[in-house]
């Protein structure tokens, strides 16, 4: 299915890019930006999964940004919708297959350590996968890589410098942390959340995680963005409601666009 895929997106799609951009819940308006887009729904394309989540535009865009060809992915698809892991990873898949070397995923993520705040940025330097799938279980394609992949820098180094460079440049504060990913739909309890602490987590979220296996698993280099858009469960006093993280993710869109615009063209 990701060769029908990949076939489907050769005849509609004139340009190759060699970057892809994920977009987060609250994050899509990023695609709007991008010249000459040529903009697919995922129902169109073989194989690929629908997103069902408020937030998440679901289609394909390919376009130019800063002189670059780039694939975006406005939206993706979720453990909590019932998808497995594999069905998750399957837009990732099929972007290497097309051809896309370096991909940069983003979140709306909860911040847990202290000095993260809802309206921020944080440059993912780390993952914890707890949400109990795998999306390399099962047999193994040696067409996609190996048996075995190694995770000792899932998020590369070297792009992470890039960001750190264009943040400074552009005075958008961007500090590092650990995301920890849990399968959702619901919100962490308060207890959760100290659980999560103590183990090394600094953000929380329900995605990215399979995505940035796969991405391994094929050899692509990663780069990953949490735009902060509330504080945990339990840590500020009040209820998690979506609809402000989607509001959230709006006021943050501005300089995430500008941090994207300054990084994409040096990975």
């Amino acid at each position: 299915m990701i060769q029908k895929a990949k076939e489907f997106l050769t005849s509609r799609i004139g340009l190759r890019p060699r970057v892809a951009v994920v977009l987060g819940s609250g994050l899509g308006a990023f695609a709007d930006h991008l010249l000459d887009a040529v903009r697919i729904p995922y129902s169109e394309i073989p194989g690929w999964p629908s997103s069902t989540a408020q937030g998440h535009a679901g289609q394909l865009v390919v376009g130019m940004i800063e002189g670059v060809a780039v694939a975006v992915m406005a939206g993706r698809a979720h453990l909590y919708e019932g998808y497995t892991a594999a069905q998750a990873v399957f837009g990732v898949r099929v972007l290497r297959q097309f051809g896309v070397a370096s991909i940069v995923f983003t979140n709306a993520a909860g911040g847990i350590r202290e000095d993260l705040h809802s309206g921020g940025l944080v440059l993912i330097s780390d993952h914890i996968n707890l949400q109990g799938q795998h999306p390399l279980t099962g047999p193994n394609d040696a067409a996609l890589g190996p048996r075995f992949p190694d995770m000792t820098e899932a998020y590369s180094l070297a792009y992470r410098d890039i960001a750190r460079a264009v943040a400074a440049e552009l005075g958008i504060a961007l500090p590092e942390g650990v995301y920890a990913a849990l399968s959702g739909p619901s919100y962490e309890t308060p207890a959760e959340i100290r659980y999560l602490r103590i183990i090394g987590a600094d953000l929380v979220g329900m995605s990215t995680v399979p995505e940035v296996i796969a991405a391994n698993h094929m050899g692509m280099k990663v780069l990953a963005i949490s735009s902060v858009t509330n504080i945990a469960a339990g840590l500020s006093g009040k209820k998690l409601i979506h609809e402000e993280v989607l509001r959230a993710g709006e006021r943050i869109r501005d300089s995430l666009t500008r941090l994207l615009k300054g990084v994409l063209p040096r990975l």
